[in-house]
């Protein structure tokens, strides 16, 4: 491939700068032109997404073009990478979705610079309703190493990142042989203790899935299972800031307190995100309604059903809030996520060129993604 450049204008310091590219890769920074308006960044890392524009990796017959459909989707979102995310399912469901992500991984150049592996958020959760969410109960089981062994088989060992509740007694030894094999554990959709989910960090659990959502609606002032995971300096914590699964006060409380290092936005996209205001039959949810600003419920309750904004609108509706700037809350949908799974994304020299270019303002509520780059190559 030859060398090409693209501009714009550093988000840590709104520095002009010209990026030269080659074999995938930025090989060089230099001053860009003065006039230069738009910004630059490694493209948006998004650890949970479970469909999008009408894409679903839940609805159990998933097949490779839905999954090359879903990528193509998420890039004009100026998402660059992300882990399709499975819920509670039956086995054979689960293992459906994972043969299918790994076989487009296998036929499609985009899908494979894209998936950087499979979030499986469950099916070990809480039975309860509240930290279940929107989990089917009849599929609800213990952690189980065989099923695990068979997820891996059936992927080719794709799945980098489990979310569990830590209630069950088995959760001690899994967690301990998921770290052993390289998969991130993460506390989420759970009625644990304390004591807990301080056992599960001890035994090596890193996360915190969508903190202070898939629980109660009314918890004990303290203690509870969200100050818990908010004070244990070891759990990074996943947050979704589209508006509608936490308030400004919570959002700019919970980065307070883990510290930007330690925060990834997500955005729990589900199928019916992207797609025009109205009523929406899903394999998981049921009927649900999405609203012109973007809320997805289930329709005739004042339940959320998942998310329906991409990912650059948490981005565009954190910064401002006190504390984050553009640069630090790209810092949470790009750099932290990507360090995660142990991979440099970003605008140095090095990284690898999966790059956004974009257009925000102060207010504005996302960022408006005007190209994106995947391995160097312009993308719609």
């Amino acid at each position: 491939m030859s060398k090409q450049t693209i501009t714009g204008r550093l988000p840590e310091s709104g520095e002009s700068v010209e990026l030269e590219l080659e074999a995938g890769r930025i090989v060089a920074m230099r001053p860009g032109p003065a006039e230069e308006t738009r910004y630059i960044s490694g493209g948006l890392v998004d650890l949970q997404v479970n469909g999008y524009f009408g894409h679903d990796i839940n609805a159990g017959t998933l097949q490779v073009e839905e999954v090359s459909a879903l990528c193509r989707a998420l890039l004009k979102e100026g998402v660059t990478a992300f882990l399709p995310t499975i819920i509670t399912s039956s086995p054979e469901k689960i293992l459906c979705a994972l043969r299918a992500i790994s076989a487009a991984r296998q036929q499609d150049g985009i899908a494979k610079a894209m998936i950087f592996g499979v979030h499986l958020e469950g099916p070990s959760i809480s039975p309860q309703d509240g930290p279940r969410g929107a989990h089917p109960a009849e599929h609800i089981r213990p952690p189980d190493l065989a099923e695990f062994a068979r997820w891996q088989q059936a992927s080719g060992n794709l799945v980098k990142l489990v979310t569990l509740s830590p209630h069950f007694p088995e959760c001690g030894r899994y967690i301990r042989a998921l770290v052993q094999q390289g998969v991130r554990v993460s506390l989420g959709h759970t009625h644990s203790s304390h004591q807990q989910i301080v056992d599960a960090v001890e035994a090596g659990a890193s996360l915190s899935t969508h903190l202070g959502n898939g629980a109660h609606g009314m918890l004990p002032r303290h203690p509870n299972y969200i100050w818990s995971q908010l004070a244990e300096e070891r759990l990074m914590a996943m947050l979704i800031a589209d508006g509608h699964h936490l308030s400004n006060e919570v959002l700019t409380v919970m980065v307070r307190a883990k510290g930007v290092e330690n925060v990834i936005l997500v955005s729990d996209t589900a199928m019916a995100g992207g797609l025009p205001p109205g009523d929406y039959d899903t394999p998981v949810g049921g009927k649900v309604t999405l609203e012109p600003d973007g809320r997805l419920g289930l329709t005739g309750s004042p339940y959320l059903a998942g998310a329906a904004l991409p990912l650059r609108f948490g981005v565009g509706r954190c910064t401002g809030l006190p504390g984050m700037s553009l640069a630090s809350t790209l810092k949470m949908a790009v750099a932290n996520p990507a360090r995660l799974l142990n991979k440099t994304y970003g605008t140095a020299p090095g990284s690898v060129a999966d790059l956004i270019r974009f257009r925000w303002m102060p207010g504005h509520g996302a960022l408006e993604i005007e190209q994106t780059w995947l391995g160097g190559h312009p993308q719609l």
